[in-house]
């Protein structure tokens, strides 16, 4: 492993790491460059020139340069970038969870800011966006035209500054203006409580530097107060992802030692690894380990684990790997399947880098989670009346230049698209008339609250009573994407 760092993050007005993505971030020096495709060099050195010199003004050489790069990586798939300066800077200084910014996770579509989800609790978040909202203005200025970065950056700013979205609701057909005020967002990553005497409910937001600690202080806490704990479940619905370190040290704690939590491939020899149960694997910056703190019962208490089409990378690494060693059932929808390893590259001074992908993650037992996903071992729809809008939901297979599963399972099937497309067809009226009630009977169940339906069915699923099994969820095959 020597001195790289594994970090990870999402694409996030805020956090500006990339969209539900697992980054490896390295600064070391490749090997011998393949030949260079002398031609289309050429190629690209004749309309440099002709733009400098015909263009209707005179245009700025090293942005046109930067403007080339970031189209050239940014054509890879949805998660690979070019940072300049100021965007490397922020990169790295995003990775300890704490970022100045809306809160949002936003992807692109259609060349506008497509929000994935607002950070529970942040500004956004307490403005009302929602996901699958559109972006179309910052300010008074249009994102159409805009790179993913570029619009990023103006939604960032200062602690306690003021930014205008202009936001196009598609199920309500509406737009409109909502003020945020920009705040360093210090998310909280664990949550947890007793649900009844001998039942336990651990929701992980999201994967950040200090959620393992966090995890450790939350499982003493309920174990204090409950020592005989009958069953536990593990919430990771809409948890975006983060950390690999994180990711495999929640795995290690319920899992043997030493068994594999998930492996990767690539072209790099460094990107063929397995990654096991073990503090060497999570713990690389040394220090005390604090799964050492965690009562031995839990390696053996009854598990749940929910999870839906929000939860992606670390989340899906996480139940990948409890599922295959079946340490815990897993409950809910076929997860996101954000199944690819980032990494963030130094360029030239230093003051600018890549992330590109560069590897697959792969389960315990060969599974690619990439436009896959992880599907669970009992459907379980959202509400006791099923899950309307899940037809809605973006996932990895959806994006555009999604990278496939490599595993050879894309099959393009006419009939199971046009009827995807009807379901959402179907899925956006329901949520017009969902819009016309009062706000108040508009508000989901908070997750953990005793309306939760899916925690009261894995809650059934620890007594070993009847759950009640989706009619209507089915798994989602990959299919081939559209290029």
């Amino acid at each position: 492993m020597g001195n790289k760092l594994k970090i990870a993050g999402w694409i996030s007005v805020g956090a500006l790491t990339g969209a539900l993505t697992t980054v490896s971030l390295q600064t070391v020096a490749r090997g011998a460059l393949s030949p260079m495709p002398l031609e289309e060099l050429q190629q690209l050195a004749n309309v440099f020139g002709l733009i400098k010199s015909d263009y209707v003004e005179p245009v700025d050489e090293k942005k046109l340069i930067s403007s080339a790069i970031s189209g050239m990586v940014s054509s890879l798939d949805p998660h690979s970038q070019y940072f300049d300066k100021k965007g490397w800077k922020e990169f790295n200084e995003s990775v300890s969870g704490k970022f100045v910014g809306v809160g949002l996770e936003v992807g692109f579509e259609e060349g506008l800011v497509k929000v994935i989800s607002p950070i529970e609790g942040s500004p956004a978040f307490r403005a009302g966006i929602k996901t699958n909202d559109l972006v179309t203005k910052i300010d008074a200025t249009a994102v159409r035209g805009l790179t993913l970065n570029e619009a990023v950056k103006r939604m960032r700013g200062e602690p306690n500054t003021k930014v205008i979205l202009t936001v196009f609701r598609k199920e309500e057909n509406r737009t409109f203006p909502v003020t945020i005020i920009r705040e360093e967002i210090k998310q909280q990553s664990v949550k947890g409580k007793i649900i009844e005497p001998g039942y336990a409910w651990v929701r992980l937001i999201q994967f950040q530097t200090p959620t393992v600690e966090d995890f450790v202080k939350k499982i003493e806490e309920i174990y204090k107060q409950d020592p005989n704990l009958k069953g536990l479940v593990l919430d990771m619905r809409n948890d975006p992802g983060g950390s690999l370190d994180a990711a495999i040290a929640i795995s290690a704690a319920f899992l043997p030692d030493k068994v594999e939590v998930v492996s990767t491939n690539g072209q790099l020899a460094d990107s063929k690894f397995s990654y096991k149960a073990s503090p060497e694997f999570y713990l690389r910056r040394g220090g005390a380990d604090p799964l050492k703190r965690l009562p031995a019962a839990l390696k053996k208490v009854p598990l749940v684990v929910l999870v839906n089409e929000g939860s992606a990378s670390a989340s899906e690494i996480v139940a990948g790997a409890l599922q295959d060693h079946k340490r815990g059932k897993i409950l809910g929808s076929q997860t996101f399947g954000k199944g690819s390893v980032q990494t963030a590259r130094q360029l030239g001074d230093g003051s600018t880098g890549v992330k590109f992908t560069t590897a697959r993650y792969y389960t315990p037992s060969g599974k690619s989670i990439q436009a896959k996903g992880i599907v669970p071992d009992v459907m379980i729809d959202e509400t006791a009346e099923g899950s309307p809008f899940a037809a809605l939901k973006p996932r990895e297979a959806d994006l555009e230049k999604h990278l496939e599963s490599g595993q050879g399972n894309a099959v393009e099937d006419p009939a199971k698209k046009e009827a995807r497309e009807k379901e959402r067809e179907i899925a956006l009226k329901r949520l017009e008339e969902e819009a016309k009630k009062p706000v108040a009977e508009r508000k989901s169940p908070e997750f953990g609250s005793d309306k939760d339906f899916q925690l009261a069915q894995a809650i059934n699923q620890l007594k070993g009573r009847p759950v009640m099994v989706s009619k209507t969820l089915v798994e989602r095959k990959e299919e081939k994407k559209d290029n």
